[in-house]
């Protein structure tokens, strides 16, 4: 069984973000592209964002530090530590409101 602590991991990548010129700094915690789960830390900077993308299948973002917005169409959403969201199923964005760490988990539909 293997374990880490996500504290360290937050706070590890928000010192990356900050000194990134993308503001940014992610890292896989489990699975991958392969794997039926996957799981990724990603930690934003201040005001800087991940532009509008596609969704996955099925998705959430659990916000670790800091305070973020996720915009899907004309709709959004405002979240701080602790808080839970299911991913609409469309184009969408997140931005740092303040340096800010989410939990990103994807379910991969994977071929038969």
């Amino acid at each position: 069984m293997e374990g880490l602590s996500l504290t360290s991991l937050v706070q590890e990548h928000l010192a990356v973000a900050r000194d990134a010129s993308s503001g940014r700094s992610a890292a896989t915690v489990h699975g991958g592209h392969e794997h039926p789960l996957r799981q990724t830390l990603i930690a934003l900077a201040e005001g800087r964002a991940l532009d509008e993308h596609e969704s996955p299948d099925e998705a959430t973002l659990l916000v670790l530090a800091g305070r973020v917005r996720l915009r899907a169409g004309e709709t959004s959403w405002e979240g701080g530590e602790g808080d839970y969201l299911v991913i609409p199923p469309q184009r969408h964005d997140l931005t740092a409101l303040e340096d800010s760490a989410v939990l990103l988990t994807v379910a991969n539909r994977l071929p038969s």
